[in-house]
Parts: structure tokens; C-alpha cells; sequence
């Protein structure tokens, strides 16, 4: 069977998702449209059946994309991911705004279990509610209770489940009750919900009944100052630094062993396998270009982790509330927070989340500025730059250089991401006025069980989805290095000089290995590019890395690890960061300087660079006007900043 998990935002309802599905859980895109799909697998009886969490909602009617797949999908009973079960979830301390979506759900005749979550904040609340009393407004409705954030009701809903019968679906109630106005009427959908809250509020009356907590709401002592006009975003400052701050000291140890490690396995394969192009390709292309993504999984990993914190706590709701003062001059709201926080993981999600903005204007501004937040992606070019050419050292005894540039990049894509907006606001022009609707959630401690989960599925997506990437260019890259038009004829001709002859024989595989690269076809389109490029400070090699890139960012170190492993083919297999530090022009100077790795820095905080993102942006504005538009104002702002950044460190 199908069974759709269904309710309003803020009510718990990944945490049951998270405990009935454990880690057996997927995410696509639901049939026909672009929306997260999250499903997994639930054991009932001895019946596997597949749980569909559904975006949350408050009412059946849509006021927004992701609503209306909810609609369309529980209207329609020939669709394919109509379910046959529903597991509603409410917050137990607020029933009168919950029950209004499960009444309507209720009376489209789908067996249902009602599942009263966070049972132990009713109860801190003073709440005290009869089961009995809600289980007559909603006859043959199993009703549970469950703390799903520390693993209380699995056992329950499981039960109830089992329990219902799965009788034929029939419509007749909900075209009675939802067909006598159409979405456009305003006016009706709300003489129907004003209705429905009637009657509820009535029933509470006999369902609920509240004492006087002993104490005040903890959260609304601490939203004294979370949510203040000013510590609110003087604290949300100081946690995203802390965050940065802690992401960059605590992740170079692992980041070195998986370095070390993938070194390791290069020249163990090297020196293992027969000689000959597969050994190459292995130990020279595919083994140092996954490597070159994977060993950023820690710093992936923590960011994740902190994001997901910051969500599972409540306080990310805070943010929301106190940016929407921010945000309105700029032309977005509250809500566009989330995309944006999104986009810091990756700017994919990001895009896709601005269908909760119901505001089409400042939906679009959203879309078009989500690139500018340096997404997970820009973290392997970041800390490979920050650690090659920013010393290790403390500003006022304790805060890390280091740390400090990358939150200072992640600060630049975030000031220049409002600039930006506010231009787009003067010229983008529509009448209607956006809203922010939201309640912000009690604090809770966050259940480490959902955290871990969301870093995994993160973490797995990552990899497996740059992974794909890496290695196909990784081999093609393998491939324009290893071979081109007069590459034999020129190595020839190196051998015969006197000077090679008198090398050692060390120096005569740098030399020739320096020869293969150089008239290699990779060598050959690097060199093509380097007029446009050297103004900024790079070489050939940044621009073969800079082209590819734009599969993804990622990609920019596995380029960079594959072109320095073809060409450092000897019998030392220095890490990555220390055959960059040596690499030399042709005059003798060094590549990478603090004015390059800085330019390159801030090239990557601005450039577009990623296909995927262009897709994305293409699909959700319907139209290819806007991606375009994205990707010529980002990329020759990413030249310019890059080229002043460069002249003033130079």
C-alpha cells in the first residue's frame, strides 16, 4: 500500500517520518512536478508498504506549489501516488489549528490514524485533552499519542495501522465539500475554513482543558533576545562564525588522513598493477580526482550538521521572523531565508525551496540571487585556496585566520546576494504585495537520531551525485592530458637536447612529464584560454579547471588533482596543496600568490558556475531569459571582482 504522511508545518512530522522509515528512506521528485519527494518503507505486520511524507500544509486548498501537489494528489484517486492510508500528525498543543486540515482530510472518507505529537509539550502547556471526546468528533479515527523526537509511538501507529480497514475511497463528500468554489474564489475558501474553525473551536471547548503552566514558556524568555531587533542579529552573527570557526579547526585532521590515504592508494596502484594505460588511468585520473571530493566530507558533514541543529531547535524559524525586517527593502521576505540557508548546503534545494513563496516577484528575486550563498560545493575550492596561500595564524589570540576568510567569503556572497536583490527589485515590476505567514515553535532539544540521518542523506547525495561527475571528467581529463596532436614528436625532440641529457634522472622525469602536459590537448585549450585568464593572475592549468568546474564546482580540485598527478608521474607523490605551493610560471614566480589564491577566491564567491543550477533555474522560471541572464551578469561580475582583487593584493 501507499500511505501518505500528511499534516501542518512545525508539527514533528519528519521526526515520524524519521522514526517509522529509520534509514530506509529516498528522495525524488514527485510524477510531473518538481517537488522533494520524500518515501521510505514501513513493516506492517509482515507487509512492507511504502511511506510518502507530503510537503506540510494548512488547508487542502494550495496557496502555493508544493500545496498543491497535496491537493491534486488526495482529490484524484486514479493518481499514482493517491494513498490508501493516511497517518496524520497534529501538535498535540495547538489542535485548534491543526484539526482545520485534518477535517477537511477527514471527510474525504481515506482511512486515517490521527497521531497527537509532542504530547509532552501539551503537558508542559497545562494541556489536558480527552481522547475520548476527540475520538467522537471524528468517529472510527484511531487516535495516538507519540514524542516521535525521542522515539515514543512507533509501536502505537504501527498498531493503529494494522488496524484500519482499507475501505473503497469515495469522493462524494469531498465534491460536495470543495466544489462549490473554485481556487480562484478567495471568498469562498474562506467562508469554508471560517466554518470548519467554528465548529472546532466549539468541540475544543468539551476536549481540551488548560491549567495554568507553573512557570512562563521557557522559549518566550529566550525569544527575548533571539528575536530582539538588534541581539537577534548580532547572535545569529556570532553562531555562523562560531559555525565557520569550528568547521575549519576541527575538520584538517580527518581532511589530511583521507588525503594521505588517497595519496597512499595512487601509488600503491601504481606500483601494483602492469604498466600501461589502465594503470594511468586508475592511479592518474580516477583514483586522485574522487579523492579530490571525498576529502572534503568532513567539512560537508559538519555543515550539515549544524544546519540540521539549528532546524531540529526551532531557532531557524527565529531566523526567519527576524530577517523578514531585512529582507523587505531588499524585495524578498522572511520566508526567503530558507532557500537561502538552503543554498548553503547547495544552491539546487535552495531554488526548489522558493515555491513556499507564493509571491511571484519575490520568489523570482530569490531564484536569481540563491547562486551568490556559497554553496558546499565552493567549500572543497575555499579551504584548498585558504589553506595554500593564508597563513596559520590567530587574530587576538584565538580566532583562526583562516576561519575568519571563509566566513568572510560566505559574508561577501550574502551582502552582494542583497545588493543584488535590490537592483532586481527596481526593475522587476509587479503590483502584488508579498506576506510572511508563520509561527515560530517552541524550542526543543534536537533529536540527534534526525540530525544524523540528514547529514547522511546529504552527505550520500553529495558524493554519489558529484562522484558521477568527478569520474567522468576525471577520465576525460585523464585522457586531454595524457594524448595529443604532437605529443610523441615533442618528447622526442626533449630527449635529444644536451640539457636533458645532463639532468638527473629525476629532473629528466619532471622535464618530461612538464613536455607531455604542455603538448598535451588539455595543454594545448589551457594555453588557447591563458590571454583571457592572466589578468587575474592564472595559468593555463586554473583555466582548464575554472572550463570544467562548470559541471560543478567541486570539480575544480579534482581537475586540479588529476592535471598535477599526470604531471608529477615520479617517484614522489606530494599532496595536492604542496604541488600547487611549488608550481612556477614561466618566468620562475609562483602560481599561486595571496593576491591569485585570493582572486581565485572571490571569482568562485560570484561565478555561476554550475550547470545544474541553470537547469534548475530554467525549469522553475519556465523559461531559458532568466538562467541566461543569471549566468552572464554572475560571470562577468565574477571577472571583475576577481580582477580588482587581484590588482590591489598584487
Amino acid at each position: 500500500m501507499k500511505i501518505a504522511l500528511l499534516g501542518n508545518p512545525n508539527t514533528g512530522k519528519s521526526s515520524v517520518f524519521n522514526l517509522l522509515t529509520g534509514l530506509r528512506q529516498q528522495v525524488g521528485n514527485f510524477p510531473g512536478v518538481t517537488v522533494d519527494k520524500r518515501s521510505g518503507f514501513i513493516s506492517v505486520g509482515k507487509v512492507q508498504h511504502e511511506l510518502i511524507d507530503f510537503p506540510g500544509t494548512y488547508s487542502i486548498y494550495p496557496r502555493s506549489k508544493e500545496e498543491s501537489v497535496v491537493y491534486d494528489v488526495l482529490s484524484n484517486p486514479n493518481h499514482s501516488q493517491h494513498p490508501d492510508q493516511i497517518i496524520f500528525v497534529v501538535d498535540a498543543s495547538n489542535l485548534q489549528r491543526n484539526l482545520l486540515f485534518f477535517s477537511q482530510v477527514y471527510d474525504l472518507g481515506i482511512p486515517c490514524v490521527l497521531v497527537l505529537n509532542m504530547w509532552d509539550l501539551a503537558q508542559r502547556k497545562g494541556m489536558e485533552i480527552s481522547i475520548d471526546a476527540l475520538g467522537k468528533l471524528f468517529p472510527s479515527v484511531p487516535i495516538v499519542q507519540s514524542n516521535a523526537r525521542i522515539g515514543l509511538g512507533k509501536d502505537r501507529i504501527i498498531e493503529a495501522l494494522a488496524g484500519l480497514k482499507n475501505t473503497a475511497v469515495h469522493q462524494q463528500k469531498f465534491i460536495e465539500a470543495y466544489h462549490f468554489c473554485s481556487f480562484e474564489d478567495v471568498a469562498g475558501q474562506k467562508k469554508e475554513a471560517e466554518i470548519r474553525l467554528q465548529k472546532i473551536k466549539e468541540a475544543l471547548g468539551q476536549i481540551v482543558q488548560t491549567k495554568t503552566p507553573t512557570t512562563e514558556n521557557i522559549s518566550r524568555k529566550i525569544d527575548r533576545f533571539l528575536v530582539h531587533p538588534i541581539w537577534g542579529y548580532l547572535i545569529f552573527a556570532f553562531i555562523l562564525m562560531t559555525i565557520f570557526q569550528f568547521i575549519f579547526t576541527f575538520a584538517n585532521t580527518p581532511m589530511n588522513w583521507i588525503d594521505q590515504l588517497f595519496s597512499y592508494f595512487s601509488s600503491w596502484s601504481s606500483d601494483t598493477m602492469p604498466p600501461g594505460m589502465v594503470n594511468d588511468l586508475i592511479s592518474e585520473g580516477i583514483i586522485p580526482g574522487i579523492g579530490g571530493v571525498v576529502v572534503f566530507v568532513p567539512q560537508i558533514a559538519m555543515l550539515f550538521f549544524f544546519i540540521s541543529i539549528l532546524e531540529e531547535s526551532g531557532y531557524l524559524s527565529r531566523v526567519v521572523f527576524i530577517m523578514d525586517r531585512l529582507m523587505r527593502p531588499f524585495g524578498l521576505n522572511g520566508k526567503s531565508v530558507v532557500p537561502l540557508m538552503s543554498s548553503i548546503a547547495c544552491a539546487i534545494p535552495g531554488i526548489m525551496a522558493t515555491r513556499t513563496i507564493s509571491n511571484w516577484k519575490e520568489r523570482l528575486i530569490t531564484i536569481l540571487v540563491a547562486p551568490f550563498m556559497s554553496c558546499s560545493a565552493r567549500i572543497p575550492v575555499y579551504t584548498l585556496l585558504i589553506s595554500l596561500v593564508i597563513p596559520k595564524s590567530y587574530v587576538l589570540g584565538f580566532f583562526n585566520l583562516q576561519g575568519l576568510v571563509l566566513f568572510g567569503l560566505y559574508s561577501l556572497g550574502i551582502v552582494f546576494a542583497l545588493l543584488v536583490s535590490f537592483l532586481l527589485k527596481l526593475f522587476i515590476k509587479q503590483k502584488d504585495r508579498g506576506f510572511l505567514l508563520l509561527e515560530l515553535p517552541d524550542y526543543k532539544n534536537p533529536r540527534w537520531g534526525n540530525v544524523f540521518i540528514n547529514v547522511l542523506e546529504k552527505v550520500k547525495i553529495f558524493i554519489l551525485d558529484a562522484g558521477k561527475i568527478i569520474l567522468a571528467i576525471s577520465i576525460l581529463l585523464w585522457f586531454l592530458a595524457s594524448f595529443g596532436p604532437n605529443m610523441n614528436e615533442s618528447m622526442h625532440g626533449l630527449s635529444k637536447t644536451s640539457v636533458y641529457q645532463s639532468m638527473t634522472e629525476k629532473e629528466q622525469t619532471k622535464a618530461m612529464d612538464a613536455c607531455k602536459l604542455s603538448n598535451s590537448y588539455i595543454g594545448i585549450l589551457g594555453k588557447g584560454m591563458e590571454p583571457v585568464i592572466a589578468p587575474l593572475g592564472y595559468d593555463w592549468k586554473i583555466g582548464i579547471s575554472l572550463i570544467t568546474s562548470f559541471a560543478a564546482r567541486e570539480v575544480f580540485v579534482g581537475s586540479l588533482a588529476t592535471i598535477y598527478a599526470v604531471q608529477d608521474d615520479g617517484e614522489d607523490q606530494a599532496l595536492l596543496i604542496d604541488r600547487m605551493r611549488n608550481e612556477v610560471k614561466a618566468d620562475g614566480t609562483p602560481v599561486f600568490t595571496l593576491a591569485s589564491g585570493v582572486s581565485l577566491m572571490v571569482f568562485y564567491v560570484f561565478a555561476m558556475q554550475c550547470m545544474a543550477t541553470m537547469a534548475v533555474v530554467k525549469r522553475e522560471t519556465n523559461s531559458w531569459k532568466w538562467p541566461i541572464i543569471q549566468l552572464v551578469f554572475m560571470g562577468a561580475l565574477a571577472y571583475a571582482a576577481a580582477w580588482i582583487t587581484y590588482v590591489l593584493l598584487s
